[in-house]
């Protein structure tokens, strides 16, 4: 019989020709083997004999190649978090590498490689499920074929470990193992391929008032151009944008894994539409709302400066990657209300700009509304089309001037977007299913779909848009309960203090989880969301982000972004030239390198010089002097420093941005004619200083 959830159990023989998989718990399942140091597949009927070793994991992650060998990645160790309608969630907290070589071969590259991969995999927020798909919304899962295996059935741009599952895929579907043989489909190999989600998860028993419920969020981050703040933003030319991440909201009723009883449900509404008498039946209702960076070629390009500078290409180069993406984003959600928080004025606004150009040339009869108070003369600004006679129609772009409408912690006043979205939200509605008892592979009925989305952003599309999602989903989730009798009419879920403690840690807890994957920090603006008011701890703590943001990203992002590009395929290892075309080394001029060492070097000797006592008797110009050329020395290098701070961001090695590359190179090429500095760099070293700058794309219109 075809097995179709990943086991639960695995055991990993390891000998000097092969590693094996099997399942203690399933002994007539067959045995997958991989062959070292080939890295061949093949499954075997029955156990293998010969194993020197042997252990227990949770699952198999993936394989990767590397610059000198084949790693199988397994999870060792992994936390329950919960049940969703009976199954359980698992977190991935540890992981382990097999190498496929006997003989481990060192080279600083593939050392580097695996540092930046088991730091990715120990910080990331990884999940998977054995038997439940949670990269798929509860709508998605309704209309899927639950005769598929697990891994078949999951969400393309949520399946994180996709890449690393490339060989087991392909030698599932038939495509062969590495020798390159093909056969038939390989059945046997679908249990072993495990989905992973990256994101956010929480699984909370509790009740609202007298009725006992199962509150769930989600947050799905996309695999898809996933990177770091200021490395990746806008769009590419698949369609994908930025920080894309889906978030749905659960609740589910009468769900035997909660233990906490049954309910019946009010008197609410009937004719196919949510509530009445139900009975004990098991309810799941989710709202899903998305983010995503603005649908346009744009970047901010770092130089050390707090404030980065903003390029913006050309709005009609990108109209046919934002096609490609609220085509997908249409298919999916429906009807899409972007709703743009980034600011009216300053260097932000023509972000703002940017995106309403855009929605103008999607949309077949765009028309324009504005709305003022006395705040600001645009409070609210709507580009929709007049008729629908397209698609692109069911994109309704509403703009919001959060940051002036909520100056001076008048956060209540976001109010007014809510108001704006009111009849969109309704008319969108939401999920909800309901068990159906005789179906053996717990497949809900459908009584309500949910036929529309707001995709929010700002200009990370973390702080103020958590603000805002926040409020939708607390709006959203009012709604629901009285529509299926859990609450009365003119009632709220903020009721009841307790369920709005949880309910304002767990969005805040999300509102953590997508920034530190994002922006490296917690979020900003979270006291808010935990209290409901701004608080100068929470502004403190805000500050304290800020700076550590502003440290990370400049210093920090590099690294991660190699990460995640090797970890979802965006780069692939060479194994040629191995010892010597090193990736990872620095090759500025060392002049260039020196400098902020020679800044230390000079604030510690003046420092000590400042801090020697002297004996009365002692000269003290000398010191005086040595401590003014030091002092001189200093100032120089934080000068050079900061009018080249191109040269000192620790950019991505692996990938990295052509506007990065060709800001480097004018960066250096200021360097080379300066007077001061310019003759001491070498020809060896200005050669090595562009030695991986060769491949610029040029003629990139840009809007300064």
């Amino acid at each position: 019989m075809r097995t179709l959830a990943p086991f639960r159990d695995i055991n990993v023989h390891a000998s000097v020709s092969h590693y094996a998989f099997t399942s203690p718990s399933s002994p007539s399942a067959q045995t997958l083997v991989v062959d070292r140091p080939s890295g061949d597949l093949r499954l075997n009927d029955g156990t293998l004999l010969g194993t020197k070793r042997v252990s227990s994991i949770a699952g198999i992650l993936g394989m990767i190649k590397l610059r000198l060998d084949k790693y199988i990645i397994v999870i060792n160790k992994a936390q329950p978090m919960g049940r969703l309608k009976s199954h359980m969630v698992y977190k991935v907290i540890s992981t382990e590498f097999l190498p496929l070589r006997e003989r481990a071969l060192h080279d600083p590259d593939e050392d580097t490689y695996l540092n930046l991969l088991k730091t990715l995999l120990r910080n990331g927020p990884l999940y998977f499920s054995y038997s439940f798909d949670i990269t798929n919304s509860f709508q998605r899962q309704a209309q899927s074929d639950p005769s598929q295996p697990l891994w078949r059935r999951t969400d393309d741009r949520f399946f994180w470990n996709k890449f690393v599952q490339t060989d087991l895929i392909d030698f599932a579907n038939g495509a062969g193992s590495g020798s390159g043989l093909r056969g038939g489909q390989q059945i046997g190999a679908d249990p072993f391929i495990l989905p992973v989600m990256f994101g956010m998860m929480r699984i909370t028993t509790t009740r609202i008032k007298a009725t006992p419920l199962t509150f769930t969020l989600i947050t799905r981050r996309s695999r898809h151009r996933a990177g770091t703040r200021y490395l990746t933003r806008g769009i590419d030319d698949q369609g994908h944008v930025a920080n894309f991440n889906e978030t749905e909201q659960i609740v589910i009723l009468n769900d035997g894994a909660g233990g906490l009883g049954g309910f019946a449900g009010g008197g609410g509404m009937q004719n196919s539409k949510v509530g009445g008498n139900q009975g004990y039946e098991t309810q799941v209702i989710s709202y899903v709302q998305t983010r995503g960076s603005v649908p346009v070629y744009w970047a901010e390009v770092n130089s050390l400066k707090y404030v980065p500078t903003l390029q913006i290409r050309a709005i009609e180069t990108a109209v046919d990657a934002a096609r490609q993406h609220f085509n997908e984003q249409i298919k999916l959600y429906g009807d899409n209300y972007l709703v743009n928080l980034v600011n009216q004025k300053g260097r932000e606004d023509r972000v703002k700009k940017a995106y309403e150009q855009m929605v103008r040339l999607l949309v077949s009869t765009p028309e324009e509304a504005t709305k003022a108070d006395y705040v600001t003369d645009e409070k609210i600004h709507i580009v929709e089309a007049s008729q629908k006679n397209q698609g692109y129609d069911r994109l309704h772009y509403v703009y919001f001037d959060f940051h002036n409408e909520t100056k001076g912690l008048k956060w209540h006043r976001a109010q007014l977007l809510l108001d704006q979205l009111k009849e969109g939200l309704v008319k969108g509605q939401y999920f909800r299913g309901v068990d159906m008892p005789a179906d053996a592979q717990g497949r809900l009925e459908v009584r309500n779909q949910q036929s529309a989305v707001v995709r929010t952003n700002c200009m990370d599309c973390l702080d103020r848009t958590n603000v805002v999602q926040t409020m939708l989903a607390r709006w959203t989730l009012t709604r629901q309960l009285i529509d299926i009798g859990a609450l009365k009419p003119g009632e709220s879920a903020d009721d009841d203090s307790t369920f709005q403690d949880l309910f304002r840690n767990v969005w805040a807890d999300n509102a953590d989880v997508v920034s530190r994957s994002y922006s490296g920090t917690g979020a900003l603006k979270t006291d808010f969301t935990r209290t409901g008011e701004r608080t100068r701890a929470g502004m403190a703590q805000d500050l304290n982000n800020s700076i550590t943001r502003y440290v990370k990203n400049n210093f920090g992002d590099g690294p991660r972004q190699d990460a995640l590009d090797l970890f979802l395929g965006a780069y692939l290892p060479s194994a040629s030239n191995i010892g010597t075309n090193l990736v990872f080394v620095d090759r500025r001029p060392v002049l260039i390198q020196s400098i902020p060492y020679l800044l230390a070097a000079s604030f510690f000797l003046v420092m000590v010089t400042s801090l020697t006592r002297t004996q009365p008797e002692t000269t003290i110009w000398p010191l005086r002097v040595f401590a003014i050329m030091w002092m001189a020395i200093g100032s120089w290098c934080a000068h050079f420093i900061w009018t080249h701070g191109m040269l000192y961001v620790n950019w991505p090695k692996l990938n990295t941005p052509r506007w990065a590359q060709e800001g480097y190179q004018e960066t250096m090429g200021n360097v080379l004619n300066d007077k001061m500095i310019g003759s001491l760099v070498s020809r060896r070293e200005r050669g090595q200083s562009n030695a991986r700058l060769g491949h610029l794309e040029e003629g990139k219109k840009r809007i300064q």
